[in-house]
Parts: structure tokens; sequence; C-alpha cells
């Protein structure tokens, strides 16, 4: 449960900071934060489905600890999912809006 709201918060993150670098695709604090959280979800799956880290690999290890590891990948994944789903939409957003 832990590493989903790591992904979507980073996600967030990711998806916001798109949105500073690329002014053009900026959606808007909202939007770019729900592209972001829906990316970040979908990328840290993503990741998990292809074995790296994801979500089963932050088991406890030992008496309580945290593999580091795995929070890493699922801060990485959910960030830059959240920032390509949040550039996506704002591209498909300002062709919209050319026409």
């Amino acid at each position: 449960m832990e590493q989903i709201i790591i992904q979507l918060i980073a996600g967030a993150v990711g998806g916001n900071a798109v949105g500073k670098l690329a002014p053009k695709l900026n959606l808007g604090t909202l939007g770019n934060s729900v592209a972001g959280i829906v990316g970040g979800g979908l990328g840290g799956q993503l990741l998990g489905m292809l074995g790296a880290g994801g979500m089963g690999a932050a088991v406890a290890t030992g008496a309580g600890g945290v593999d580091l590891g795995a929070i890493v990948q699922s801060v990485a994944g959910g960030g830059v999912g959240g920032g390509v789903l949040m550039a996506v939409v704002g591209l498909i957003k300002s062709q919209m809006n050319k026409g």
C-alpha cells in the first residue's frame, strides 16, 4: 500500500514539474496533478509488471526494515510516469486548441 501512495505522490510531483518545464503543455496545477497521479500509478504498475521492483518488492525486510531500492524505484516510476502522461495529455490539449 505504501508503494502505491509513493507512486501517486511522485506522479503528481512529476506532472507538475513537466508543467513548469514545458509551459505550452501546462494544464494548470490541478490538471498537472491529476494527470501526474494517474500516470504515476500506471508507471509504477508498469515497472512492477516488468519486474523492476514495484508493488511486491518493498516487503519489510527482517525486523520491520524497508527496502530502500524499491522505494527509489517507486519514486522514479511514479515521477516519470506522471510526467510522461501529463506531457501527452498537454500535447493532445494543445493540438485540440489549434484546430
